[in-house]
């Protein structure tokens, strides 16, 4: 699909009284990123973790802490129910962990994504009071709008805290303490384990425990956040870039073993986790359980965690041929029945398909063709499960409101959701999602954009550039790897293809040969060229360079 490119500020702005020696492309990049002052522009290239602000800002928080603090004290029963994907996961790992090292033996609940689904679920409650009878229950990624779950969990004797970030409702599950972002005025970019790691900085403030350093912790905070997609911003950087850190010299035997299969190594960055730790912990959460993703979180012994890794990695594998079959058949079904001239959304379901794969699935498609869209799993009893990906500007929670009617219940963020919906309902939720979104979208929004950061010269891509550059890093969501624009280029020899739909170019500047590629690539124009480019680190038997990877490419205009 034609994307239209949003091209940089014209006029290159730098930040007033800037002595710092960045690149000037850079500096213009993060004036125009909002960074005005040298101050704001260090704070954000070398965070502290000495500016993390007081955890008792967080919403209930107070009552959260008081309550464990009783529970630890009383030598209640506490029990951890959390969520099957990796926030979740971490979520229950980090709350473990910590309530170890008070030699508190807490008990782990994790739901059966097919028969139990998503969050606190009745049937999940029922066997986690089956199996732990808990006097405390500490709900961890779920859980803000479990009004009835949470009652029933009451009515059994049981005292609820629960630690969340999701959108809430306008009832208030009655527990003792909701510690979620949302529910105040700060911190709404936190992931669970972000709002878990308060609550552990909160409790270690108003009981010290002698000689546990929460800096141990935060490679495991990182890769919660970074898996969940939620905004490297503020608080959110410094927890992910003291993560990476800390992860490349992690204690936890579970997650140095997950590396070694995963092929991670220092440095350690986001797109590590992203691509190679994250998907192998999910993995397990959405063919099976993710009890094995949590025993390797757990573990302290380094033949079980090579064990444990090794099986998610082949899960992993298993995942990925799972996703290509579903992804082959809903290009099929989008061919022969979406029309992107008449349609705003793509609503599509199937018996066979996989629900534990249907997110990444829809991401995929969302992505492909630049629509929101839902996939939908429909098991023999005719109920379907289903998630969905948004584009920008339509907000998937407000859509989904509108067709509350023909559901059996949905949740989740503004680009991600999920939901239940009988087969005999599916096709009045096609209409009515597609008239929702139609009233949402205006026809500016259906076209894709791609917004370039800043424009450089050919002879500015240098080593130096590149290095510069890993001080923007955690890259992620709401802070994005730059995209770079050259004008008016031609390629130093004739381009060459690789199997038949990736490019491998070759650019002379100043004198300097640079490798690009350009994955999944059109049919290209004759030159000279604007390109649209993320300037990679190409590491070829030791010897470093940039390299350029070719996001879209046009005939030059100037």
């Amino acid at each position: 699909m034609q994307r239209r490119w949003i091209l940089p500020p014209g006029e290159k702005k730098y930040l007033q009284g800037a002595s710092l020696p960045l690149p000037k492309c850079l500096i213009s990049l993060l004036f125009h990123k909002g960074f005005s002052t040298e101050e704001d522009t260090e704070n954000f290239l070398y965070p502290k973790l000495k500016s993390l602000s007081a955890p008792e800002l967080l919403p209930e928080m107070d009552r959260a802490v008081e309550r464990l603090e009783i529970a630890v004290k009383g030598g209640e029963q506490i029990v951890l129910y959390g969520d099957y994907d990796v926030d979740g996961v971490v979520s229950l790992a980090l709350l473990c962990r910590i309530l170890s090292a008070y030699g508190v033996s807490a008990k782990c609940f994790l739901p059966l994504r097919a028969e139990e689904g998503y969050g606190l679920s009745a049937a999940g409650v029922e066997r986690c009071f089956q199996e732990h009878s808990p006097r405390l229950l500490i709900v961890a990624d779920c859980g803000t709008n479990s009004v009835k779950e949470v009652a029933e969990i009451r009515r059994r004797g049981a005292d609820v805290i629960i630690l969340d970030h999701h959108e809430p409702d306008s009832e208030r599950p009655d527990c003792t303490a909701l510690v979620n972002p949302k529910c105040g005025s700060n911190y709404h970019y936190l992931c669970s384990a972000g709002v878990v790691f308060k609550l552990i900085h909160a409790f270690l403030k108003f009981h010290p425990m002698p000689g546990l350093d929460l800096k141990e912790y935060l490679d495991l905070v990182a890769l919660a956040t970074v898996s969940d997609l939620v905004p490297l911003i503020e608080e959110n950087r410094i927890l992910v870039r003291r993560g990476l850190k800390q992860m490349e010299n992690t204690r936890w035997s579970g997650l140095a073993a997950l590396m070694r299969v995963a092929g991670v190594k220092a440095p350690v960055r986001s797109a590590d986790i992203g691509f190679r730790l994250g998907p192998r912990i999910n993995a397990v959460g959405r063919l099976g359980t993710a009890q094995q993703a949590l025993a390797l979180l757990l573990s302290e012994d380094p033949v079980e965690s090579a064990r444990i890794a090794v099986n998610l990695d082949v899960q992993n594998r298993e995942r990925q041929a799972v996703e290509k079959s579903v992804v082959r058949e809903v290009d099929i079904w989008v061919e022969a029945h979406h029309n992107p001239q008449r349609d705003v959304s793509i609503v599509a379901g199937h018996r066979d398909w996989h629900n534990g794969v249907l997110g990444i699935v829809a991401s995929r498609i969302s992505r492909r063709y630049h629509r929101p869209t839902f996939l939908v799993g429909f098991d023999s009893n005719g109920t379907g499960k289903g998630s969905g990906r948004s584009i920008e500007g339509l907000s998937l929670v407000e859509a989904l409101g509108r067709c509350s009617h023909v559901l059996e219940k949905f949740g989740g963020h503004d680009m991600a959701a999920g939901l239940t919906v009988r087969k005999e309902s599916f096709e009045i939720f096609r209409t009515y999602f597609e008239e929702a979104a139609r009233g949402l979208l205006t026809e500016e929004m259906l076209i894709p954009l791609l917004r370039l950061d800043a424009e450089v010269e050919g002879a500015e891509l240098s080593l130096s550039l590149l290095e510069w550059q890993d001080t923007l890093e955690p890259f992620g969501s709401s802070n994005p790897q730059p995209l770079f624009l050259l004008r008016r280029i031609k390629p130093a020899c004739e381009p060459r293809w690789m199997r038949d739909k990736h490019l491998r170019l070759e650019f002379v500047f100043d004198r300097q040969r640079l490798q690009a590629v350009f994955f999944n690539a059109p049919d290209i124009p004759n030159p000279p060229w604007d390109i649209a480019f993320h300037l990679d680190r190409n590491d070829f038997n030791g010897h470093i360079s940039p390299q350029l990877r070719i996001v879209d490419l046009r005939t030059s205009t100037a």
